[in-house]
Parts: structure tokens; sequence; C-alpha cells
């Protein structure tokens, strides 16, 4: 009598190795995916569109006069201020994006694709991005629809947008972070507000630092977000901006430093 060995299918892509450039166009395939579900929820357009200009209408038009005496000195101080603080909110809908597609299985399954593991975190960060960059656009050409002027020419503006989007790319790990560690979705919103809302208005993105008490001035002038409005404010106006575009990157280079091994290990746990 013969023994007969039983043997088990190996799933696909659970233990397969796959080529760097096959990851990159895996990623940019799941990127699209992200991006074409906005389609299908348009919804999502009023965290992108809707939100950023409300912001900017009402803060130029309702505070603009009591602040900078004109709602049009205003513009051209808290654009930049404006800018950075949507960029980081938005940065709140990797983690939780990312944590709708944990909890409601979209990883499992895609585990058992032939694709490399790391492509559908970076498709849904590579997505996100994108969306950073509609939601820039948007506002600096509403913005110059009011009368906000891009002294700085055409390298300045690249330089902003490079240093914006580098800066909420490094951000966004804090994100991926959160979205692999709570059990729902509303949690990552939740730490946004607790988080980002305070830290972007104990700074200079919106009202100057000298007209707030020397007790939180001293904080205000290390905030990262000080550190980054004054930079966009510098590249768009064509200001000096040397300083505080350097001390952001090194800002950027320090989040990331820290959040994306600790986000990367939590996720390999949870997946």
């Amino acid at each position: 009598m013969t023994a007969t060995t039983v043997t088990t299918p190996e799933l696909p892509g659970r233990h397969q190795w796959v080529s760097p450039v096959a990851g990159l166009r895996h990623t940019g395939t799941l990127a699209w995916r992200s991006l074409v579900q906005i389609k299908h929820n348009p919804l999502e357009l009023l965290d992108l569109s809707v939100q950023p200009l409300m912001f900017l209408l009402l803060f130029t038009y309702v505070f603009g006069g009591a602040i900078a005496g004109t709602p049009g000195d205003y513009l051209t101080f808290a654009l930049p201020g404006i800018i950075v603080q949507n960029a980081l909110f938005a940065t709140m809908t990797t983690g939780f994006g990312l944590n709708t597609d944990l909890t409601k299985g979209v990883f499992d399954r895609l585990r058992s694709l032939p694709i490399a593991r790391w492509a559908p975190l970076a498709g849904r960060i590579l997505a996100d991005t994108v969306k950073q960059a509609w939601s820039v656009l948007l506002l600096l050409g509403v913005g110059m629809i009011l009368g906000y002027r891009v002294d700085g020419g055409p390298v300045g503006l690249l330089g902003a947008f490079a240093l914006i989007l580098a800066f909420t790319l490094a951000a966004s790990w804090i994100s991926v972070l959160v979205g692999v560690m709570v059990s729902e979705p509303e949690k990552v919103q939740i730490f946004g507000f607790m988080v980002i809302f305070p830290l972007t208005f104990t700074s200079n993105a919106f009202v100057p630092t000298e007209t707030m008490p020397g007790w939180l001035q001293a904080w205000v002038e290390v905030n990262p977000v000080t550190i980054l409005a004054d930079g966009l404010r510098g590249l768009l106006s064509g200001a000096p901006a040397a300083g505080p575009v350097g001390y952001s990157l090194l800002w950027a280079a320090g989040i990331a430093a820290v959040f994306a091994p600790l986000a990367l290990a939590r996720f390999k746990r949870r997946v």
C-alpha cells in the first residue's frame, strides 16, 4: 500500500517574487482604482474641492478686513496658510481610506493576487498625492481669481508646489500609522481633528505671530506649520525663503524617518 501525499495549493501572489517594475505597474493600477472611486462617490469631492474653497472664502471675506484691513491684503498673507491647513487635513484621507480597505477585507483579496505586497499601500499613497495636487491647484487658481499674485514666477510656483507635496507625503505616514492602528475609519478623522486642528491654529497660518501672547509666540515660531507656511509665502511672493524651506524639508525628513518605519511595521502585522 503506497502513501499518498496531499499538497495544499499555494495562493498566488503570497510567496511569489514580483519584480520592482511589475510592482510599480501594480502601484499605478491600484492608484488609478482609488482615483476612479471618486466617480462612484461624489461626496469625496467635498473634501477635495468644496471644503477648501469654503475656508478660503470665509477667512478672506469674513476675517480679512478685521485682521489685515482689506480682504485683498489678508488673502496675500493667508492663502499659503490655508493651503498648508487643507493639505494637512487631506493627509487624513490616506489613513481613512486605508482603514476602510482593511476593515472591509479589500487587502485580504489583494493579497491573493500575484502583485507586490507593498503595491496596495503605495497605490493608496500615490492616489492621495494626486488628490493633494488637485486641492493645491484649486486653491491657487481660485486665489488668483480673487486677486492673489504669484510674484515668485514659475520657479517659485513650482518650488512651492513641490514643497507642499513633499511635506504632506511625509506627513501621510502619520495617517497611515493611525489608519492601521484604529478599528474604525471614523477614528482617523477624530485623530485628525484633535491633532491637526490645534496645530494649524497655533501657527501663523492665519494671523501674524506678533499678534499673539508672548508665551504662545515661542511655540508658534517652532511650529512646523508656521515654518511650512513661511516657506510657501516666500516662494510664492519671491521673497527669500531658503531658511523656512530648508527647515520644512528637515521636518519632513524627520517625520518620515520616525513614522514610516512604525507605520510599515504595523501594516505588515495587520495584513
